[in-house]
């Protein structure tokens, strides 16, 4: 029997569906992803035509519990649309939205992720419209939200214990002889080894130790902790952890360091 009910999420990626219509995902705390018809929302003037990525939508959706539902009434929250003022926001905001995607199951919410993936992107939101970009400000908060999402979503990259011995991860600040080996499928050991990704220095391993904590890590005067060339290890220590547990690459990586690099 068909229904109506409201729902309230994030619309993620958007597709064609036959001549007129699109094919929304949403992320929502009710229903983790969801696939709903958006009918008529590529005609001219359509009152659907809000079904975009990146938008802050109200739903109201009608349908059997087995077919594909329909967007019956549509309101615009809030458009994140402002990131694309800058690539290297509007990159960022796409690592958000493959690695929800990623995530998230159909039907199968997971408790926080909607309201972490909002938090992100108003702090892109908010740097985007800035009129000198920040390119090492989006990287940062691109590599702590691939972090909080990964941690959320049970594939959380191990920072506190060695994956060898199980010893806390405690690094020793200014002994620069020190190091820690991330291995792609099991974690972070203590001192190098043989199949490690990468090396970490002791600074290097604090710094994204910190990145569980809520706020971005920085100075007193308020500048970034970290310059660039960390920063952009610290998203190959995320990109290679990504690759090695999830399902698919998240594109947007590649787009982000090429975009940060340049």
């Amino acid at each position: 029997m068909s229904s109506a009910k409201q729902i309230q999420g994030l619309c993620l990626k958007v597709g064609p569906l036959g001549e007129n219509d699109r094919l929304l995902t949403l992320l929502s705390d009710e229903e983790g992803t969801t696939r709903l018809a958006v009918p008529g929302a590529r005609r001219p003037r359509s009152s659907l035509s809000a079904a975009a990525p990146l938008n802050l939508l109200k739903l109201q959706v009608v349908g059997r519990s087995s077919s594909l539902k329909k967007i019956r009434q549509l309101t615009l929250l809030h458009s994140f649309t402002k990131v694309g003022q800058h690539l290297e926001t509007l990159a960022a905001a796409q690592v958000l939205a493959e690695l929800s995607l990623l995530l998230v199951a159909n039907n199968d919410p997971i408790s926080g992720m909607l309201s972490t993936v909002l938090a992100h992107l108003e702090r892109l939101e908010y740097l985007s419209q800035n009129n000198k970009p920040n390119p090492l400000l989006s990287l940062a908060i691109s590599v702590q939200s691939c972090i909080h999402l990964l941690a959320l979503g049970g594939y959380g990259v191990p920072v506190q214990e060695c994956c060898k011995s199980g010893a806390p991860l405690d690094p020793p600040i200014g002994q620069w002889d020190w190091k820690c080996s991330l291995i792609p499928e099991e974690g972070i050991a203590i001192g190098p080894v043989a199949n490690a990704a990468i090396n970490l220095n002791p600074s290097e391993l604090a710094l994204l130790q910190r990145l569980l904590q809520p706020n971005l890590p920085k100075k007193k005067d308020g500048e970034l902790l970290g310059p660039k060339e960390v920063w952009i290890r610290l998203l190959f220590v995320v990109q290679v952890w990504m690759d090695s547990h999830l399902a698919k690459k998240v594109r947007a990586l590649d787009m982000l360091k090429e975009i940060i690099i340049s």
